[in-house]
């Protein structure tokens, strides 16, 4: 359970009660269930209202997305569930599919010009590349760009230094992408060397925070077009597959 998830549980937890019980009395018409729930759901996180608010795919439950986050709660107000629902007639993970639009939606906000992009001659597909640069498996990645490009994947990095702000990763990070080229930079970083140290206004710590909403623990973490969430190196054929396959077969 990552921070946000945390944070609205216990601001739920801490909510009045006389807001979060209705005494399960039944509730005439969807409009007056929206009500209860929003009511709910906005005196436990008050600084916080949900992206979405719709009646979940089971009855007497509503759905909240927020951002990447899919919580479900009674339509009483009381109940509240964390965790992931399957349609097991289609067997698909109806949760993680909200999750997908949220990921995408936040790497798709992000503006391309932050990003440092490798660019294939005839894309196909876009994958976009949190990567560190003193990750090893960041720098394999990196040595087979050509071969990714050829396959028609274009890979966009956004920065995200593990080490956190003020560490020499992270100044390195700076450094690449405060240089007049970037794509060259990033290469020889990718190869070992120390770039010299640059500073400007630069967009670092916009994409470790938009890392943490989309859920990166580690690097390289791909994040597909359709919002797919792909942990660790994967070898460039392979990744070809995982792109061409539907979404629903991936597991």
């Amino acid at each position: 359970m990552n921070k946000m998830t945390r944070g609205l549980l216990l601001g739920l937890l801490a909510a009045p009660l006389t807001m979060m019980a209705t005494g399960g009395a039944a509730i005439a018409g969807e409009k007056e269930e929206l009500a209860t729930v929003r009511a709910a759901l906005k005196a436990a996180v008050p600084q916080t209202d949900p992206d979405s608010l719709t009646a979940a795919p089971f009855p007497g439950m509503y759905e909240a997305v927020y951002g990447t986050q899919i919580l479900y709660v009674s339509a009483d107000g009381r109940y509240l569930l964390d965790g992931d629902l399957f349609d097991l007639q289609t067997r698909t993970n109806l949760s993680e599919g909200k999750r997908q639009a949220g990921r995408a939606k936040v790497v798709n906000d992000i503006d391309p010009k932050t990003m440092i992009t490798f660019e294939a001659e005839n894309p196909k597909y876009t994958v976009s590349v949190f990567t560190d640069i003193d990750c090893g498996y960041c720098r394999k990645l990196h040595r087979e760009m050509a071969d990714y490009n050829k396959l028609g994947i274009s890979v966009r990095y956004l920065a995200y230094p593990r080490s956190g702000v003020n560490t020499d990763s992270y100044y390195k990070t700076v450094s690449v992408w405060c240089a007049a080229d970037r794509e060259t930079a990033m290469t020889k970083a990718k190869a070992g060397e120390t770039p010299p140290r640059r500073a400007c206004d630069n967009p670092v710590q916009a994409h470790m925070a938009a890392a943490r909403a989309v859920g990166v623990t580690g690097t390289p973490t791909l994040v597909l077009e359709d919002g797919r969430v792909i942990p660790g190196y994967v070898e460039p054929k392979r990744l070809l597959q995982i792109l061409e396959q539907p979404k629903n077969e991936v597991n």
